[in-house]
């Protein structure tokens, strides 16, 4: 009697490479698999999920592509000293000191990085709903987009649609196209919008076709997905923001007091 094989039993539908690459990629963003570790020999990859030959390169493939592992024919593939950053959102939000650069700026510095943000576009624009319905617009209503792309070392990091209310933003910085020295909580205090008080909603989701591009995504992976409301006095929504980044990449960290 012949017996299935496990693509055919298997309740998880993905194909079995997939299935592979995920449970490797899990080991090595969980540290049991550790920079410079050679990965399990591809007969030991082989019994252990009942694939071909094929069928497991296939999973070091996604692996390679995505910057885990590197290697070539004839050798081990190994952890690569991947670059998977922690981030703490609370850093970016307060405004930075006069004559002090974007906090986020400063962050990358401080982690020996080279950090720099491209300013995609900016325009007068009616928002997609839930930011319409944070910032409590009519039908009709606009908001100022500055749309944005952060890079670290020349390598895309995340991309920011952040929106700003039109009375706020019309005949400001922010309505211009170019990059706001300190960043736009520096501006929005200015303003007299200084920030107060701020709700991240984040999600994991497949990723839109603009985010695959320009954060140069390597297959189906997720991104994370935050949607940020900053209010101010009297609870006045002045920006919000959609930012999605490379959910194997980066991982965001919370923390609370008692």
């Amino acid at each position: 009697m012949t017996m299935p094989r496990a693509e055919e039993t298997a309740a998880d539908r993905r194909p079995l490479h997939a299935r592979i690459a995920a449970d490797l990629r899990d080991e090595i963003l969980s540290g049991d698999l550790t920079p410079g570790e050679a990965l399990p020999s591809t007969q030991r990859l082989k019994d252990r999920f009942e694939a071909s030959n094929a069928t497991v390169q296939k999973a070091l493939h996604l692996l390679k592509d995505e910057r885990l592992v590197v290697g070539r024919a004839g050798a081990a593939v190994t952890v690569r000293e991947h670059r998977q950053e922690t981030v703490r959102p609370a850093d970016f939000g307060r405004p930075a000191a006069p004559g002090e650069p974007y906090p986020w700026l400063t962050d990358a510095a401080a982690r020996g990085r080279q950090g720099s943000i491209d300013l995609l576009e900016v325009a007068e624009v009616r928002p997609p709903a839930e930011i319409a319905a944070a910032f409590d617009l009519a039908p009709t209503g606009t908001a100022f987009l500055r749309r944005q792309l952060l890079s670290y070392d020349g390598e895309p990091a995340e991309l920011v649609r952040s929106f700003y209310p039109a009375d706020i933003a019309r005949g400001t910085a922010l309505a211009e196209p170019r990059k706001i020295r300190g960043g736009t909580p520096a501006l929005l205090a200015e303003l007299g919008f200084p920030p107060r008080h701020t709700v991240d909603r984040v999600s994991a989701r497949v990723p839109t076709q603009e985010e695959y591009e320009l954060l140069r995504l390597p297959g189906d992976l997720p991104v994370l997905r935050t949607l940020r409301v900053v209010r101010s006095d009297g609870r006045r929504a002045v920006e919000a923001s959609v930012m999605a980044k490379a959910g194997h990449l980066y991982e965001l960290r919370y923390e609370f007091g008692s």
